[in-house]
């Protein structure tokens, strides 16, 4: 005699079905997590490398700059080295820069410019390192004026020393405008958005200054008792003067 033997159904059962779906979440939310993850240190990484290259790239344009500063007795007027400390510090001085100098395509042949680094106030609340050049003897015009170049935002300080040969130490107030320091000592510190938290980071740099003022009598040959000729000029021919008689 035959019993009948009971079929165990075919399939999941319905607990069975659950707890795949539960694992099946847990794996996406890992992957998920992981993911965005990936994408914040990324971000962050590209964030910290671009802000490296930004202050190597204004320490690279400070020392450039400072290098090439030009000087000449005779136009003290022109050729003025010019430093103020403080919350709203500037450097401006008159240097010969090099066509890899921003925006040195803008003014062509041009490559004698006075540079005005400043520390001015951003759009978004912090204090900006910036940048305008103009070329010698010519106005600031408006776009220069108006959009200068962003070297740097964030920036705690900006601040300035020169050498003294008179007094052997460095001094924070360069009164003698008319001639170039020897060496010039710059401090800038700028705070990292990305990283609240993070420390300050600090950058200093000492530049030597190869060049030194040029004297008004090794500037050009002029006549005795005439005044000093503009930057650029040169001497013309002397002509005789004219009467009214022919």
């Amino acid at each position: 005699m035959r019993t009948a033997t009971t079929r165990r159904p075919t399939g999941f059962t319905l607990v069975e079905v659950l707890i795949a779906i539960g694992i099946l979440a847990l794996v996406i939310a890992s992957i998920y997590s992981t993911w965005t993850a990936i994408l914040r240190a990324s971000k962050s990484g590209q964030t910290a490398a671009a802000a490296v290259q930004r202050t190597r790239i204004v320490v690279r344009l400070l020392e450039d700059s400072l290098s090439s500063a030009q000087s000449f007795g005779a136009n003290p007027g022109y050729y003025g080295f010019m430093a103020e400390n403080g919350d709203e510090a500037s450097l401006s001085f008159v240097a010969r820069l090099s066509q890899a100098f921003p925006r040195g395509g803008r003014f062509g042949d041009l490559d004698v410019r006075r540079v005005t680094f400043s520390v001015q106030p951003g759009s978004d609340g912090g204090r900006n390192l910036v940048l305008r050049q103009v070329p010698l003897v010519m106005e600031t015009d408006e776009d220069e004026s108006e959009h200068p170049i962003v070297l740097s935002k964030n920036v705690k300080e900006f601040s300035m020393e020169f050498w003294d040969s008179r007094l052997n130490d460095w001094v924070d107030e360069w009164k003698q405008t008319n001639q170039l320091p020897r060496l010039v000592m710059f401090t800038l510190r700028l705070a990292d958005t990305a990283r609240p938290l993070s420390p300050v980071e600090e950058i200093s740099r000492i530049v030597s200054i190869p060049s030194v003022t040029v004297q008004p009598m090794w500037q050009m040959p002029r006549m005795p008792g005439a005044g000093a000729l503009p930057p650029g000029t040169t001497p013309g021919i002397v002509r005789p003067p004219t009467t009214g008689g022919r």
